[in-house]
């Protein structure tokens, strides 16, 4: 027997070699590296909790509530651990191997069901993904408390859902509660703008949002927006774990999150600061400034830069009397610096408006000062009387050419412009024209064609040599543009018949995002609105009620009980609020404008 093992010895050395060389780790194939396996998209799942759910005379000094899961993981948004109600200051963690761990700088209070909410803050260590949430519910006191509300935040002029709202309950009805304490309950707005304050006391409360810059828990006006629910607020839902508003979902669970009942909505706007004075200022140029107020509707007295004649000041305030522009009507070198005084209305440290005199030095822009002393590189900008053309083939019907010209002017000839247009046949002739000033904007112009436009016409409007001066005594330059209304056979159109209008509405069209305003309309009567050559796309059709009939959207005021100004969205018989437009389509919308706002 020894004898043939010994006989097959060499191959059995053999054998074990090559095994060796196959299974050995240093033989793999290094033209493709070792597959890490299948990357992990499964979030943290929650193992273990301390204290229990639901767990009373849970104690008051140094209290850790602890959160364990199946793996490793981090928090990434330390705000998100949420305590309510609120403290003075925001909870501390620590991550203590598989455990996070929540504690606090000062005591709980005694007797009060609190709830830590994690909803945001977690995920996994390896890949991020985010744990959905939980609410840990325990109490100081003997006693759980079982009542809940719930509603979704969004912005009073787009009505889009607001994430990281902090929604808060108040048992303190004063209108200074808001400012001076931390409420009685809170919660913050996950993605989709929505909260639901669980485990909340059976009493009658009054019901804010705000966005929290320094997350202290208190209102502060002059930055953050605000906004809240016009009557008091009372609990009618109990509390049970199998309701949809208590569960945490993935934020990428469109159907489920949409799903969850909304008792009350809240409109986030920002007030009209309370405080009047001047904010900020800059010389822009050789002969124009700018300068901007706390608070819109300002009342200036009088305006006057030292060393400048009377009447050689012109001045403009924007629509909400918050932005001035100043320019020196005067083409005569300017001084370096000049010392602006404005005499207006300004608050006093007792929150009153009294007449102050600000004076305020505008040093000329260094870019300006070294283009005067060098004068080289001078542009041809720089010696003419600037101006631009607007006119969009898309809505050139309803805004018509708009002028508008870099500084005010002191010589116009609007009487010398060309409008001609060519019809199809190549047949040139010319037309009449209105011009109007822009009331917003005195360096803006708008020229209308008497006769409507037509498709396949072409349609030229030219401003000719040296017929408009502006304050630098800068002649314009010629300039032409062309614009043909738009022949592409795919774009659509939209009509849209407004009835019961019975006050004014700002009408926009929007694009899908509900960011851009493609369109705009002011209509106090019944009417119908075109909106013509659409690509094809989804819009969204928003009206604003202008009860104060000045054409904005005016916000609201917390102390006056006054509400940012009602805006809606229009919206289709199967809930959507989109309006989807195909190719080549005529569609027409009836809005009962009436009702909608009912």
């Amino acid at each position: 027997m020894k004898r043939i093992i010994r006989q097959y010895l060499p191959l059995l050395a053999a054998v074990a070699t090559a095994g060796a060389m196959i299974f050995s780790p240093s033989c793999a194939n290094t033209t493709t590296p070792p597959s890490g396996g299948p990357k992990d998209t499964i979030p943290p799942v929650l193992v273990k909790y301390f204290p229990l759910p639901g767990d009373t005379m849970v104690t008051r000094h140094k209290t850790q509530l602890s959160l364990t899961f199946d793996e490793f993981v981090v928090v990434k948004d330390m705000q998100s651990l949420f305590l309510s109600p609120p403290l003075d200051k925001t909870p501390k963690y620590k991550i203590r191997n598989k455990s996070v761990i929540v504690y606090f700088e000062s005591d709980l209070d005694s007797n009060k069901t609190y709830v830590l909410d994690v909803t945001n803050a977690i995920a996994d260590n390896n890949e991020g993904n985010m744990f959905p949430g939980y609410a840990l519910v325990f109490s100081t006191g003997k006693h759980i408390d079982s009542m809940m509300v719930s509603g979704i935040v969004q912005d009073c002029n787009t009505l889009m859902p607001v994430k990281g709202a902090t929604v808060m309950l108040y048992k303190d009805h004063s209108d200074s509660a808001l400012f001076k304490h931390r409420p009685d309950a809170a919660i913050k707005t996950d993605d989709w703008g929505y909260f639901c304050l669980r485990n909340i006391q059976d009493t009658v409360y009054r019901m804010y949002a705000i966005m929290d810059m320094n997350n202290n828990n208190i209102y502060e006006a002059d930055n953050e927006q605000v906004a809240f629910i016009d009557t008091l607020v009372r609990p009618v839902i109990k509390v049970n774990d199998s309701l949809p508003e208590l569960q945490k979902y993935l934020m990428t669970d469109t159907v489920a999150c949409l799903a969850r009942k909304a008792e009350y909505e809240l409109n986030l706007f920002k007030e009209v600061p309370s405080k009047q004075m001047i904010v900020n200022y800059e010389r822009l140029g050789e002969r124009t400034a700018y300068v901007t107020f706390m608070a819109p509707y300002a009342e200036i007295d009088s305006i006057w830069i030292k060393g400048l004649p009377e009447g050689k000041l012109i001045t403009q305030f924007n629509l909400e009397r918050d932005s001035l522009e100043i320019w020196v009507n005067d083409p005569k070198p300017q001084p370096d610096t000049f010392f602006l005084n404005v005499n207006y209305l300004k608050t006093d440290t007792l929150g009153k408006l009294v007449p102050t005199t600000d004076e305020i030095k505008l040093t000329k822009p260094r870019k300006a000062a070294l283009a005067k002393s060098a004068r080289t590189d001078v542009k041809k900008e720089d010696t003419t009387a600037v101006f631009t053309i607007d006119a969009k083939p898309e809505n050139v019907e309803q805004y018509g050419f708009v002028l508008e010209f870099k500084y005010p002017l002191v010589k116009t000839a609007f009487d010398s412009l060309e409008f001609r247009y060519l019809n199809p046949k190549q047949q040139e002739f010319t037309d009449t024209y209105t011009v109007e000033q822009d009331s917003l904007n005195l360096r803006k112009y708008v020229v209308r064609p008497a006769s409507k436009l037509l498709p396949g016409y072409e349609y030229f409007l030219k401003v000719p040599h040296r017929k408009f001066t502006d304050i630098n005594g800068f002649y314009n330059d010629s300039s032409e543009v062309k614009v043909m209304l738009p022949n592409d056979d795919k774009l659509s159109s939209l009509t849209l018949v407004l009835n019961d209008v019975n006050n004014k509405y700002i009408i926009d069209l929007l694009n899908e995002k509900r960011d851009n305003t493609l369109r705009s309309f002011i209509v106090d009567r019944d009417t119908s609105l075109l909106f013509p050559y659409i690509t094809a796309g989804k819009y969204s059709i928003r009206l604003t009620e202008d009860l104060n009939r000045n054409g904005l959207v005016d916000t609201g005021n917390l102390l006056e009980h006054k509400q940012p100004e009602k805006v809606k969205f229009f919206r289709l018989d199967d809930g959507n609020f989109l309006i989807d437009i195909p190719e080549m389509t005529e569609l027409e919308q009836t809005i009962d404008v009436g009702e909608l706002f009912r």
